[in-house]
């Protein structure tokens, strides 16, 4: 199988989803990129152990992606290797009455990680610019001043959302928090497929909402919506990676790879040095420890 380059994957120039393959095509057959998965999750497990020690730097895995795109199996996989202490999940869904009591972007914020520790977000902060953009009247019950309609929703509000988010992704970058961001790239037909699999097969069949139907119609308004997000708010502390999705298996990898691959550019990551006073006392604690 052939080596995984992140510049592939990154958005630095403007993107058309349209025109990026849901497929990599690659010669490998699932055991070898299972293969390839475990000696990557292996890495990144010792990497999180080093960080914590080092307790500087922080990181936080944004996933977004349609409806079945394979966010939830890819963080189970991906991370299966982690430390418990050393990785939180958020899973945003609609925001709660105490959420709405507040601006968009807190329940993001307090779900942030600690120094040494990493955070998926699974669902993000571009929710805010994306599902409320298929649906502008849930931003009605946010309660914001001088939006009392739809109507009142201007481009502008979206233009100052865009600007904000981008801010809000400085800032903790600025204060040592590692952002990467993965868009899975799904085709519709797949999608199509996979929503037949939780109707098909028995133990699947919770996973299944008569909501994906309704939001699989607005496919279109998504891809849009999407791309518009992506090219506005990739940047280079906080980039987006568009992340072939149709192979579940192969998503996964790629995925750790990428992080993989971007951590090992944080070269100050070490675990602490001992001070000079237990360095030079370390064969008398072993004494002390060998005595009975």
């Amino acid at each position: 199988m052939k080596s995984i380059d992140p510049k592939d994957f990154k958005v630095v120039d403007k993107i058309k989803l349209k025109e990026i393959p849901t497929v990599l095509n690659i010669e490998a057959d699932d055991d070898e990129k299972e293969e390839k998965l475990d000696k990557v999750q292996a890495k990144l497990s010792d990497l999180q152990d080093v960080m914590y020690a080092h307790n500087k730097y922080s990181v936080l895995i944004c996933l977004q992606g349609m409806d079945t795109s394979g966010k939830d199996s890819l963080i189970r996989e991906v991370f299966k290797e982690f430390n418990p202490r050393g990785v939180v999940v958020h899973s945003f869904k609609t925001p709660t009455s105490t959420e709405l009591e507040h601006d968009y972007l807190w329940r993001h914020y307090i779900a942030l990680p600690e120094k040494g520790k990493f955070a998926i977000f699974n669902r993000t902060h571009y929710e805010n610019v994306l599902v409320t953009r298929v649906h502008p009247e849930y931003v009605l019950s946010e309660n914001l001043p001088e939006i009392n309609s739809v109507d009142d929703i201007t481009p502008d509000f979206w233009k100052n959302r865009i600007e904000q988010i981008n801010n809000f992704e400085k800032h903790i970058c600025q204060n040592g928090t590692i952002v990467m961001k993965f868009y899975l790239h799904l085709s519709k037909e797949e999608q199509r497929q996979r929503l037949l699999r939780r109707l098909e097969e028995e133990k699947h069949n919770w996973k299944f909402s008569p909501g994906d139907l309704k939001e699989r119609g607005y496919w279109d308004e998504y891809m849009k919506y999407y791309e518009e997000a992506i090219n506005k708010t990739s940047t280079a502390h906080a980039p987006w990676y568009i992340i072939p999705a149709d192979d579940k298996e192969m998503s996964r990898y790629i995925v750790a790879k990428i992080i993989w691959e971007e951590m090992k550019k944080h070269t100050d990551i070490k675990e602490p040095e001992l001070d000079e006073k237990t360095a030079i006392n370390i064969e008398l604690y072993k004494k002390e420890l060998g005595e009975k």
